[in-house]
């Protein structure tokens, strides 16, 4: 990239034909973010559904707790929190609420960059400077989103995989002994067939819609690495751009 920097600074370009590829550059990078915004709204949909489940699921790890004492089958959500399930439910919902948060201030940002390059018009006089604010505004506030929201959702996906691992293993464990409804009735309250049936519907729903999320996931996951060197490209020749036009010396 340095090597093309200096390049493009020993030969006769111009700052207008530099931001002229900026803002094509932009378009293409517009292009990927509204494939992304496709799947935020379903990302939003599963986040909502799963802080509901979570809370859902509550009494089995909670039963789980003690369950664990004499089924040492059971895997622990969370290493070191055996005796700290209650901890383990309310730090999801707090990991599940951070990453709402985070997944709709990017769908703010996202739809105020797209509006944005959409309104890029190479012979308006001032489209150098408006490229040049946009490709700021893409590496300041687009690409510090779209990274967030990639580690929220990893962390979704996380404990997604911690309380799938734990419900199957459950669901499995009460369907070959009666030993853990003899022993959790006190904290279950209720009839044993039809907990064990909504336990198992709800390990299979959770596994089916993380499933979809995974997968989704692995699309989205796959635009921010492609997205995050483009835009740190684009500051780098807006920086060249800034440098040959007389007009931004104030910003350098």
């Amino acid at each position: 990239m340095q090597e093309r920097l200096k390049t493009l600074e020993s030969c006769s370009i111009t700052s207008t034909e530099l931001a002229a590829r900026n803002g094509k550059r932009l378009k293409d990078i517009a292009g990927d973010v509204r494939a992304q915004r496709q799947g935020l709204a379903d990302f939003e949909v599963y986040v909502k559904w799963m802080s509901g489940h979570v809370a859902g699921y509550s009494k089995y790890l909670a039963a789980g707790s003690v369950a664990a004492r004499f089924a040492k089958v059971l895997p622990i959500p969370y290493a070191g929190q055996a005796s700290m399930f209650t901890k383990f439910v309310s730090d999801a919902a707090v990991s599940l609420g951070a990453s709402s948060v985070s997944l709709n201030k990017y769908l703010a940002t996202s739809q105020q960059f797209v509006a944005r390059v959409d309104t890029l018009d190479p012979a308006r006089p001032n489209h150098a400077q408006e490229v040049s604010d946009l490709v700021r505004f893409a590496d300041q506030d687009l690409l510090k989103g779209m990274l967030e929201v990639q580690d929220r959702l990893v962390t979704t996906s996380q404990l997604t995989t911690s309380s799938l691992s734990f419900l199957e293993s459950l669901n499995h464990y009460v369907g070959s002994t009666d030993e853990y409804w003899a022993k959790t009735k006190a904290l279950l309250k209720s009839d044993d067939k039809a907990e064990k049936s909504f336990l198992s519907e709800s390990t299979t729903a959770l596994r089916n819609k993380a499933q979809a999320f995974n997968a989704k996931f692995i699309l989205f996951d796959a635009t921010v690495k492609k997205a995050a060197p483009q835009i740190k490209s684009l500051v780098a020749y807006d920086d060249l751009v800034r440098s040959l036009d007389p007009r931004f010396a104030k910003l350098r």
